[in-house]
């Protein structure tokens, strides 16, 4: 059997960049630190940051007065922030910055009397706190069904915006859709799919070309590892969404010659390791890389933390990798 590893896969500067955030707050202010919502969808990640001290919690309410509180990565509505100031917390934002661009976008448009069709998935963390930036006038659509149902109050001033981590060729459909109703339709001057999805999403069309099956390591709540499955679906090729290599059944494997492998962007490397070491064991004697394009994006450690962790004297193997990245 032959294994061939996506590249990039696993995690992408936002979600190191989230998860950084998290330990160097703990190292900072010392446990317990506690996060709105996960971190990053993975639950690996979670438990190794529970285990040093961490402590995840739906609401703001959750935490006592005056504590330290986490954004994750997916982000929050200003109601969050302002329950969190009335309960005098530490507030550590660990948004992406790609989705604070959207949040930015969202209420920039709303200022100036746009409608606003936000793309994306009902419920998701993301989607949420993007509506909450401007929930008077966003309207959130799923599907190029949901567009034809739109009622807007103004079809000359309409913006599409789009959650981050969303499938490329089924936003480009619904936002063609929102395009043919609404003809003057505006678009941010940069795509809000981020790097990493479009990234990762090209890696699996070019590996699902060459396996017979391909894997994808995520969560079942991650968007964008979900939509890595469906791109190798799309493509006719087999394609399998696990946590780890535990849940891996050998059905699967049964007369595939080359086996894909990649994973989402709040996937470890380690759990891609123990995949790869499973499949090993299973007959995958030769092992080749796929690199469909090479990454090079950084984000930069919210200032008031990193100068925090600089004076008390901890957390410098975090800051040296973030300058060794500048």
């Amino acid at each position: 059997m032959k294994l061939i590893l996506a590249n990039p896969r696993g995690f992408c500067a936002g979600v190191a960049r989230a998860i950084d955030i998290v330990e160097l707050a703990l190292a900072a202010y010392g446990a317990p630190v506690y996060v709105r919502h996960e971190i990053v969808h993975n639950r690996h990640v979670v438990e190794e940051l529970q285990k040093q001290g961490a402590i995840f919690v739906d609401e703001t309410a959750a935490v006592p007065e005056g504590g330290v509180i986490v954004f994750s990565a997916h982000g929050v509505a200003p109601t969050v922030w302002h329950e969190a100031k009335a309960r005098h917390l530490r507030i550590i934002d660990a948004t992406c910055p790609l989705v604070t661009k959207v949040h930015l976008e969202a209420i920039g448009y709303a200022k100036k009397g746009y409608s606003i069709v936000l793309i994306g998935h009902a419920g998701h963390p993301e989607v949420e706190g993007t509506m909450g930036e401007a929930p008077h006038a966003t309207w959130l659509v799923q599907s190029v069904e949901d567009v034809q149902r739109l009622d807007l109050p103004d079809p000359d001033k309409v913006i599409v915006l789009t959650q981050t981590t969303l499938s490329v060729d089924e936003t480009i459909d619904i936002q063609d859709a929102v395009r043919a109703r609404f003809p003057a339709l505006r678009v941010p001057r940069k795509e809000d799919i981020c790097y990493a999805t479009s990234n990762r999403q090209l890696a699996v069309k070019e590996l699902a070309r060459l396996a017979d099956v391909v894997l994808v390591i995520g969560a079942a709540n991650s968007s964008n590892s979900k939509r890595l499955v469906e791109v190798a679906l799309a493509a006719g090729t087999r394609s399998y969404l696990i946590a780890r290599a535990a849940d891996i059944d050998s059905e699967w494997l049964s007369g595939a010659g080359c086996v894909g492998l990649s994973a989402g962007a709040s996937a470890p490397e380690v759990l891609v390791q123990e995949v790869v070491r499973y499949l090993q064991g299973r007959g995958a004697t030769e092992i080749e890389d796929l690199t469909a394009v090479e990454e090079t994006m950084t984000f930069n450690l919210p200032r008031a933390l990193a100068e925090t962790v600089r004076t008390k004297g901890v957390g410098a193997p975090i800051l040296e990798r973030h300058a060794a990245h500048r």
